[in-house]
């Protein structure tokens, strides 16, 4: 299985694509980390935010596996402790399936996207900087699998 970091987003930092390179080889092969970028809908002719995020949905939709479990990142979504965030991912290595974590662009995501999701998932009540997510969900992806093989890494 795979994990799937969609993200509307190109041209990251150097900081930000060494810090998710850091995190997802870390992760062991029968749970690795992939990143899909999504080309972000161009800010020009008028648009408004609404016609952004609807362009924007049909490249995420299009990009992700068609049996994947979708995760919509929202800070309006529920919270997960790391632990819960363990329980879940133990799920889905049994089930097999990919899982998505989706994440907007600069405009959040269209209702599409957030329809077509199983779970609405906030890491933070912050607005977070979408590039900086694919490093804190990387992390976070990591530090579940070592709570999961009692690694020294998460402390409780």
């Amino acid at each position: 299985m795979k994990f799937l970091i969609t993200s509307v987003g190109h041209k990251a930092p150097d900081w930000i694509t060494a810090g998710y390179a850091e995190y997802a080889k870390r992760m062991p092969r029968e749970a690795r980390i992939d990143l899909i970028e999504i080309k972000p809908e161009p800010r020009t002719g008028g648009k408004t935010a609404a016609q952004i995020k609807e362009a924007e949905a049909q490249r995420i939709l299009a990009a992700l596996p068609a049996d994947c479990f979708r995760i919509a990142l929202d800070e309006r979504g529920t919270t997960w402790t790391t632990r819960q965030l363990a329980d879940h991912m133990a799920r889905w290595m049994q089930d097999g399936r990919d899982v998505a974590f989706i994440i907007g662009g600069a405009d959040g995501l269209h209702e599409s996207v957030k329809q077509s999701a199983q779970v609405t998932l906030a890491l933070s009540a912050l607005t977070l900087p979408h590039a900086m997510v694919r490093v804190l969900l990387a992390e976070q992806l990591y530090r579940a699998n070592s709570v999961l093989h009692n690694h020294p890494y998460h402390r409780e």
